[in-house]
């Protein structure tokens, strides 16, 4: 069949489809396509309770779990020498309401308490998985998951426009001082020279271990040190080439990868309560996770995407890699597979470009490894119907390919790669290496947060995430799936910051002055030898928000305990404008995903956002995603789950042939 008519057959099928579900009765209504939204007002108060009608008829165990209880009972694993064999660890979720039925449950012999969260009111537990149906009939019971396995996912100073930002009058002193950036990864090599201060005194503040090894100060995988470096890699004896963004931040070294990159989401839950716990301790306004696990739960219900939020909610950025899997085995495209927590919307997910080595932004490209929106991942109500997230992610990419950062001590990954030490010295303190990857774009913009932060310590999550959106480079040729509002621009970021009201609150009123100026900043910046226009948006959940009042009047969006999603509704497919969160003169959902990286209404409109449906189709103007392939229900998803993790994460390392660098899945 010819590309053209296979094109027109799947247009008329997905058409018929639609039709089908249109009037077949099938809800298709604001809790349909707005069930985020409305779990998302829900996560960042401590009760969590989902009110809505359509929330009380899910299914409160995840999907993996509920396969694993179906495998038992068709094994007839309810024997009593079977129970003894199908033990599961799982994180339960709860409720503030419990009572004395539950207690009792927790408590008894059958169920084994491996961790305890008190900032996010969950636990880690191992039990019979034959038990588990009984722990979620409990009504102080709100969410059971699998403890999933987690694991990483891999010249930036003058390319990401920090030099440029630093070079303009009274910016010298921006290099993130004061500002504590937490560090979730295989640990930080405490002696490297990257991590001391001017006086040779190490920057890293705190070591903590959540693997239950015990903490390794020399990070025996490096990829937490490379990752480190990146984001706040000084220049000590080594070379200003490969200084990191924030280079005076203070770091937080938490271990929650071994020495293998292999961790737990009860490791990461444990890591993101301490933070809750001692951020202001250390002052940590910014979190760096370069690593995931599949989303599989809808944010609404992942532990990660919860505890993610609680933390955004008190103030603290948290920055997320995409993943690394954007091409299949073949190298064509794929969409939709974001990693767990990269599918929280309070998150800044950070996919990666290839910058061929240059300092120049006009040849930058997406790497074809990063992974690519919409969010996939989902609930299951009681009737056994997916509901997928569907949110447009990432929101930014930043350079993630063969980058140059500091070197863990004798680390397997150059061990078992030796082509990846980027070093001419014997010494381990100064030992520099190549990595690739999303892992390694996302702390390029947690750096870039946290100078933000230093020029305008009031920022809150939800400001810096849509300056950085607002001011960064669209990408000609790429889509909004790829990309989400382009390229990081730290030169903009922090200007516009700079200008930002220091008086700003949640009792601000919608619409007041966002600025300390009644002159809005210029949008253009030069960037490695190359001046570019902003692309003067953001990206909120389900569709792009453009207009000049997003920098001039205050939005209550930008609040804490709210998502920059939450001031669009949607109404029967149509997009409107929140009038108490959104002030007026700004274009919602206006062709959201543009193909030339130009101007919003130059481009042609790869997807409108109106039509970004939850039933497993996506629709562009009536036809199928043509460019790459699309996650469709039966093609490359298998009961939900994306992809075979014999595709997608066999390797702990691999060799990306087309750069010779080393891609972290």
């Amino acid at each position: 069949m010819s590309g053209i008519r296979r094109y027109q057959v799947i247009t008329w099928f997905t058409a018929f489809s639609l039709l089908t579900y249109l009037c077949a009765g099938t809800p298709f209504s604001g809790k349909a396509d707005t069930q985020s939204d409305h779990g998302a007002s829900q996560v960042g108060d401590q009760s969590t309770e989902l009110s809505s009608e359509v929330w009380t008829q899910r299914d409160n165990v995840s999907p993996d779990l509920r396969k694993q209880i179906d495998d038992a009972v068709g094994r007839g694993a309810f024997s009593a020498m079977a129970v003894k064999k199908d033990l599961v660890k799982v994180v339960v979720q709860l409720k503030q309401r419990r009572d004395s039925k539950l207690n009792a449950f927790m408590n008894s012999s059958e169920v084994v308490e491996k961790g305890r969260f008190l900032n996010l009111n969950a636990r880690v537990v191992e039990m019979p998985v034959t038990e588990v149906n009984r722990l979620a009939g409990f009504r102080g019971v709100d969410y059971i998951s699998l403890d999933r396995n987690v694991e990483m996912l891999g010249h930036v100073e003058t390319t990401a426009g920090a030099l440029a930002m630093r070079q303009q009058s009274g910016n010298s002193g921006l290099k993130g001082t004061g500002i504590g950036i937490a560090v979730l990864d295989s640990s930080i090599y405490n002696d490297h020279r990257s991590f001391e201060d001017n006086n040779d005194h190490c920057r890293i503040v705190a070591n903590v271990d959540f693997t239950g090894l015990g903490m390794n100060r020399d990070d025996p995988y490096g990829h937490g040190s490379h990752v480190a470096g990146l984001a706040a890699g000084s220049d000590n004896d080594i070379s200003s080439s490969y200084k990191g963004i924030a280079p005076d931040a203070r770091l937080i070294n938490l271990r929650v990868l071994n020495s293998e990159g292999k961790g737990t989401t009860s490791g990461v839950l444990a890591a993101l309560d301490w933070v809750m716990s001692h951020r202001a301790q250390y002052n940590i306004r910014v979190v760096n996770m370069s690593l995931g696990t599949l989303a599989v739960d809808s944010y609404v219900n992942d532990p990660l995407c919860r505890a993610v939020r609680r933390l955004v909610d008190a103030g603290v950025v948290c920055v997320v890699a995409a993943g690394n899997n954007g091409k299949d085995s073949n190298g064509n495209k794929i969409y939709g597979l974001i990693h767990s927590p990269g599918n929280e919307p309070s998150a800044i997910t950070v996919g990666a470009t290839n910058t061929y080595g240059t300092d120049a932004r006009s040849d930058d490209t997406i790497a074809t490894y990063s992974s690519r929106g919409p969010t996939r991942s989902y609930w299951t109500d009681t009737q056994g119907n997916k509901h997928y997230d569907n949110l447009v992610k990432p929101e930014l990419v930043a350079p993630g390919n063969k980058l140059i950062s500091a070197e863990g001590k004798s680390n397997f990954l150059v061990t078992r790669n030796p082509q990846l030490d980027a070093s001419d010295t014997g010494n381990e303190e100064r030992k520099l290496m190549y990595l690739s990857g999303t892992s390694m774009a996302a702390p390029i913009v947690a750096g870039a947060a946290a100078l933000m932060l230093q020029a305008r310590p009031s920022l809150t999550p939800n400001m810096v995430k849509a300056i950085l959106m607002y001011t960064a480079q669209p990408i000609a040729g790429f889509n909004m799936f790829e990309q989400g509002a382009g390229q990081v621009n730290i030169e903009g970021a922090v200007r516009l910051a700079k200008l930002v009201r220091t008086t700003l609150n949640n009792s601000t009123p919608l619409g007041s002055s966002l600025l300390s100026t009644l002159t809005p900043p210029i949008p253009l910046s030069t960037v490695g030898g190359q001046t570019f226009i902003w692309g003067q948006g953001i990206i909120a959940g389900y569709t792009y928000v453009t207009g000049i009042n997003l920098i001039t009047q205050y939005q209550r969006v930008y609040g804490t305990g709210m998502l920059l999603a939450d001031g669009i509704l949607v109404s029967n497919g149509m997009l409107l404008a929140d009038a108490t969160k959104l002030s007026s003169a700004m274009l919602v959902g206006n062709n959201i995903l543009i193909s030339n990286g130009m101007l919003l209404a130059d481009g042609w409109a790869f997807l409108s956002c109106g039509m970004l449906l939850a039933d497993g189709m996506l629709l562009a103007d009536g036809m199928l995603l043509a460019d790459g392939m699309l996650l469709a229900d039966g093609m490359l998803l298998a009961d939900g789950m994306l992809l075979a993790d014999a595709m997608t994460q066999a390797n702990n390392a691999q060799i990306n042939g087309d750069y010779g660098s080393c891609m972290l899945p």
